[in-house]
């Protein structure tokens, strides 16, 4: 401890690094019932922490091995500390990521004048390469989380956390790769606050260092998740496995859909979006706080790293409310009859939909797959036992990846023949799209405005968060009956355009053949 607190107090980082706020989270403190507090490391100039420790390993570099240059392994945030500490150093930088970073990284190394190359999927592949290139061409390898410096540099972390707190917090929550940021910040908070708990987290599909510590040697992972990417790593450093094993007081690990609910919880707190791995500490800390019922602790979690690749964005928002038990997703069949879908709407009451997909499946039975907005598991679970009092068969797909992913974007298909038979000839589905305000009780009262005579075969709601709410419907409507359907139009009062001969319903939705089109 002595070695490592040394270290850290001697630590070259601010030359390129900055001191970053430790910041009360006002609405996760208030919802939490306990003080937040969120080291800010997404602030840093390359928007992670990796820079402290990559700047103070390169600091100890001598001249000649500075000429030769240097060279680095990662998937992005330590290939941007790398390269910048490399341009002030005035050193040259090569760095080798996996093939699967994304692309915003790569523009980012790219942009600070260092050489990139690409190579793997994982990282453990990438540092296998960049190994090999430091040993033909002369480089000096900089290690992205084993090695006493780099550790070092990241401790610094800690060393300004316990000047910004007034008292010792309760407990720090720290994101968990290879183990070097909480290596670092552990060595030291330790040595001065020793009765701080030190907690790191990890993603479930990746928890390299809580098989390790339940193991008592160093675990090899066979597989990685790679949506938290920067914490990707099959297996922990030696210096920081020992560590950990010194001072971590426990390890938490968090789903997918936990991690997007506290990239949403930083956001409405400082209008900053955290990448995943910069978000697992709060997603631990809150889920430590609901296991062991934590009130009124001061508790603060390193927000580390905000390098987002735009492309997530639309995932993250999805999962958010999954993962934070505000979103219910359920597979609802409703009888093929007039007025079904009505009482299905009277059902639900002044719940808010997040989505509502509906396709005709045969004559006599309609699926649909809807999403609702809920308080939390106790209340999806008493709203899906209204539902099934109510005398509709539901299946609460809240927790099935298959449904999260993909089966949430491929609910439709034709309309089935028999739909169309059961009808006199001349029946004609039609296909339109509607745009109302988005509140409460608007798309029930679009539904009521419909004759309860006319079968409605496609119906697709999607809240996008804006203030204009926009469904698709499709309507079976005998041909005698199309002056009454002009006229629900010119009355309704929203505006919609008809799309029965848009070439992609034709192709995707329209009905089989040997139906009444």
């Amino acid at each position: 401890m002595d070695d490592y607190l040394q270290r850290i107090l001697r630590a070259r980082v601010y030359d390129v690094a900055e001191v970053t706020p430790l910041e009360y989270a006002t609405n996760l403190s208030k919802r939490l019932d306990n003080q937040i507090l969120l080291k800010r490391e997404d602030l840093q100039p390359v928007f992670s922490f990796k820079l402290r420790g990559a700047y103070n390993r390169m600091a100890q570099l001598s001249q000649e091995e500075l000429s030769r240059g240097v060279i680095a392994s990662s998937a992005g945030n330590h290939a941007q500390g790398v390269a910048l500490s490399a341009s002030h150093l005035n050193c040259r930088a090569a760095i080798v990521m996996p093939m699967t970073t994304p692309e915003m990284k790569i523009r980012a190394v790219k942009s600070l004048q260092a050489d990139v190359f690409l190579h793997g999927d994982t990282y453990d592949e990438s540092y296998q390469e960049a190994i090999r290139l430091s040993q033909i061409n002369g480089l000096t390898f900089i290690h992205p989380f084993d090695d006493p410096e780099v550790i070092a540099g990241q401790g610094t972390i800690g060393m300004e956390i316990l000047r910004q707190c007034k008292k010792a917090p309760d407990a720090i929550y720290v994101a968990v790769g290879g183990g070097g940021l909480i290596g670092g910040i552990a060595a030291y908070v330790k040595s001065l606050w020793p009765e701080v708990e030190i907690i790191g987290v990890e993603p479930t599909d990746a928890c390299a260092m809580s098989q390790s510590l339940k193991s008592g040697e160093r675990v090899e992972l066979s597989n990685v998740g790679l949506f938290a990417d920067g914490v990707a790593v099959r297996q922990v450093g030696e210096n920081t496995f020992s560590l950990a094993q010194k001072y971590v007081d426990s390890m938490i690990s968090v789903c997918t859909d936990e991690i997007c609910a506290a990239i949403k919880d930083v956001f409405e707190d400082t209008r900053s979006i955290l990448e995943p791995a910069g978000a697992l500490a709060i997603a631990g800390m809150k889920a430590d706080i609901s296991k062991r019922k934590l009130k009124n602790k001061s508790l603060v979690a390193v927000a580390c790293g905000a390098n987002m690749n735009f492309d997530r964005l639309r995932f993250v928002a999805e999962r958010a409310e999954i993962g934070e038990e505000r979103e219910a997703m359920l597979a609802i069949q409703l009888p093929e009859q007039a007025g079904s879908l009505r009482k299905l709407c009277i059902a639900l009451g002044n719940r808010s939909l997040t989505e509502f997909s509906y396709r005709m499946a045969d004559s006599s039975l309609a699926h649909i797959f809807m999403g609702v907005q809920v308080e939390g598991k106790i209340d999806r679970v008493d709203f899906l036992h209204s539902l099934q009092s109510k005398g509709f068969k539901c299946l609460d797909l809240s927790q099935d990846e298959l449904a999260k992913v993909h089966l949430r974007h491929m609910v439709g298909g034709r309309l089935p023949a028999s739909c169309g038979n059961q009808y006199k000839q001349g029946l004609k589905e039609l296909l339109y799209r509607f745009e109302f305000p988005e509140r409460p009780g608007a798309l029930m009262s679009f539904v009521n405005a419909l004759l309860p005579e006319w079968s409605i075969s496609i119906f697709h709601y999607r809240n996008h968060g804006a203030d204009i709410g926009r469904i698709v419907v499709g309507v079976l409507v005998p041909d005698n009956e199309m002056s009454a359907w002009n006229n629900f139009l010119e009355n309704l009062g929203y505006p919609s355009w008809e799309e029965t001969g848009n070439p992609a319903y034709e192709l995707f939705l329209g009905a089989q053949s040997g139906g009444s089109r």
